[in-house]
């Protein structure tokens, strides 16, 4: 059985990695291959059973052996525009689970770091100003207030459990309602996400990107959302419209927004973003050790299932796109 892994752009797997070196002892009888360039990919991929990485369509079009690609990341977008993947019997798997509790600790920053002007005051410090009078009035409390949250998946009740342990109210609408929860006041269908967003005080997107999901939250939803209101996206760019939510910035509507995903990443110097009552971070909500190891030890577990002809972890829909 050969497996073929290319490191992704952290490079945390190396061939002198200490998983690298896991995985060749304790599996043995597995050849691993780990390549970075796609021509090395294109070379090794002919015969390769299993392939650990971001696959591209013309390397996934040379394979003739592959049955199973696992995805070190949990979203899966850019592997549902190769249509013969989509289509094809090998079988796709994802990394849910490590990255669950970081990226809801990193929601939950974005709402005090905002709430508190967390900007400005760092702005203060290094200009060493002791400015106390620019806050009075401006910060925003959290208790009582509501928090919606676009799909409650792990990420949206994780993020949903520390809201409430802030005393916020919390609401959801999810491809699949459910009942409440200890957390979760109201889980509503997707017809009732209008709703949702004119009764949230800070409102999450935390579902995924698909095809159904691209600018789901356009001007048209914008208008809905309470005045005032802030807006943190944590799962994928292009489901909101920026330039929507541009304009809903600069006129106030949209008091702040919290951003770990943009339509283009890099987010260009040239977008206004930049400059308006936002914190941005580099898509970099999952990047903490315990999230890697986490990866690892899923990649690990899936690959001895797989050699022992057991059910993965997870597999993906790939018609669903998640």
């Amino acid at each position: 059985m050969k497996l073929l892994m290319t490191m992704p752009a952290e490079g945390i797997w190396p061939e002198n990695s200490a998983f690298y070196a896991d995985l060749k002892t304790s599996f043995p009888e597995v050849d691993i291959k780990v390549v970075d360039t796609v021509e090395d990919q294109m070379k090794e991929i002919k015969d390769a059973n299993a392939y650990f990485g971001w696959i591209t369509r013309d390397v996934f079009l040379a394979a003739d052996r592959l049955q199973w690609i696992h995805c070190p990341g949990v979203g899966i977008d850019r592997l549902m525009v190769i249509p013969e993947l989509v289509e094809s019997d090998v079988v796709l798997t994802n990394s849910p689970g490590p990255h669950v509790n970081v990226m809801a600790d990193h929601v939950m920053g974005m709402v005090v770091a905002l709430a508190h002007r967390f900007g400005e005051a760092w702005d203060d410090q290094r200009a060493r100003r002791w400015g106390g009078s620019n806050y009075t009035a401006r910060f925003a409390e959290l208790a009582g207030r509501t928090m919606g949250i676009l799909a409650l998946g792990q990420i949206g009740m994780a993020v949903a459990t520390r809201a409430h342990a802030f005393n916020m109210d919390v609401y959801g609408v999810d491809l699949h309602p459910k009942p409440p929860t200890p957390v979760v006041k109201e889980i509503w269908g997707l017809e009732r996400l209008d709703e949702l967003m004119s009764i949230s005080d800070w409102f999450v997107v935390a579902v995924p990107y698909t095809a159904e999901t691209d600018k789901m939250i356009d001007a048209g939803r914008f208008a809905h959302l309470k005045e005032g209101a802030h807006v943190i996206v944590i799962s994928r760019g292009g489901i909101v419209d920026e330039d929507a939510m541009i304009e809903g910035l600069r006129s106030g509507r949209i008091a702040g927004a919290g951003l770990d995903v943009a339509d283009v990443e890099p987010l260009p110097a040239d977008s206004p973003l930049w400059d308006l009552n936002t914190i941005i971070s580099p898509h970099s909500s999952a990047s903490s050790p315990e999230m890697y190891e986490g990866r690892q030890q899923l990649f690990k577990e899936n690959l001895r299932r797989f050699l022992a002809n057991e059910p993965f972890v997870r597999v993906c829909d790939k018609r669903a796109g998640f």
